[in-house]
């Protein structure tokens, strides 16, 4: 039986994705910071009829991390798919936020994944086989206001995942390493973050369940790519970061800080899980099930300049059949064009769509 690992997998998307990769039959190691969550998503998972071990750590604590995908091995055998997913967020102005605070997102969102990394690759690279799928955001293109610390964390991911990658490319190695940049998600996330603001906090719309990102990684470690970016706001934020970055500045500042909050005041004695664990929080959806999506569009990083190669194709094509001009009797069949133009961009376009329930 094949063996998967995910850190953060108590809650949200790792609960999500622990519950996806159960279901089809792999035995699960979760890694996370609260024990009653642990045992509970323990629990839960054993229904699939999958053996199921977790180990209480901090990702932020490299040796505790290595330490825990030992002991996960020895239990259950060979990880084949490791799932860096742990995180954390403070939802303030930068100049408002501590230097603690922001070297705590720090630790755990960018570092967390490093530790994961290193640890996944100690016990990979021996067999030459395996995959980690670091999940991303498309904050790791397109940052907004009032979460810096995670934005930098996560544009930080992206540049140590490419840098990781052709390192393992050089080598020649069987293990591979991809990141699914995903887009605003209904988790708890936005109840547990450290909020500054008198009112409570949303992620920017469109919303999708938590069942399509689990749905999209599950996706990856059957078929690795890239990358994979996971939503339409997702593919349009990111290809318009390269197209028109000033113009979305400008859209951020009209639309993103406004629109990350919601009419209701926090409650005064609200937790946070930027130090320690929130306990009796450790569910799968937050606030926005109304509204969030179970469907989504998602398409591999190869295919805008798939796009952009195909057009160019076209428009020399369109082109040079001008300038050539008419000469003798009319062609009985217009050419056609490249094979690699429709065929390359259509293949990589797949919906990612989870189940209701």
């Amino acid at each position: 039986m094949a063996v998967m690992t995910i850190t953060g997998g108590t809650a949200g998307v790792g609960k999500a994705t622990a519950v996806r990769f159960a279901r089809a039959g792999y035995d699960v190691g979760i890694i996370a910071r609260d024990r009653q969550s642990l045992e509970a998503t323990q629990q839960a998972l054993r229904q699939f009829g999958v053996r199921v071990h977790v180990v209480q750590a901090d990702v932020a604590d490299a040796d505790a991390i290595n330490t825990a995908a030992c002991e996960i091995e020895k239990q259950l055998g060979a990880i084949e798919v490791w799932v860096n997913n742990a995180m954390c967020a403070v939802l303030a102005p930068f100049r408002t936020m501590t230097h603690d605070e922001f070297s705590r997102v720090t630790e755990v969102t960018y570092l967390g994944y490093v530790n994961g990394t290193r640890a996944a690759l100690e016990l990979m690279t021996p067999r030459d086989r395996g995959i980690i799928i670091q999940v991303g955001s498309a904050l790791a293109y397109r940052s907004i206001p009032l979460q810096s610390a995670y934005c930098g964390a996560k544009a930080a991911i992206r540049g140590f995942t490419d840098a990781v990658r052709t390192e393992l490319m050089h080598e020649k190695s069987g293990v591979s390493i991809s990141m699914v940049q995903m887009p605003g998600l209904n988790t708890p996330q936005f109840e547990w973050a450290r909020n500054k603001f008198a009112w409570a906090m949303r992620p920017v719309p469109p919303v999708y369940q938590p069942e399509v990102a689990a749905e999209a990684i599950f996706n990856v470690a059957r078929r690795p790519v890239r990358e994979l970016w996971v939503g339409s706001s997702t593919i349009q934020s990111i290809v318009g970061q390269f197209l028109f970055p000033g113009f979305l500045d400008r859209l951020m500042v009209n639309k993103a800080w406004e629109g990350q909050m919601i009419r209701h005041r926090n409650v005064a004695d609200r937790q946070d899980y930027l130090q320690q664990p929130v306990s009796g929080l450790h569910k799968t959806h937050g606030r926005f099930s109304s509204e969030a999506k179970y469907r989504a569009a998602a398409i591999t990083s190869g295919v805008p300049g798939k796009a952009l190669l195909g057009g160019a194709a076209a428009a020399g094509w369109v082109l040079g059949a001008r300038s050539a001009g008419p000469v003798g009797p009319r062609q009985p069949h217009a050419p056609r064009f490249p094979l690699f133009f429709f065929p390359a961009c259509g293949s990589l376009i797949t919906t990612t769509s989870a189940k209701r329930g």
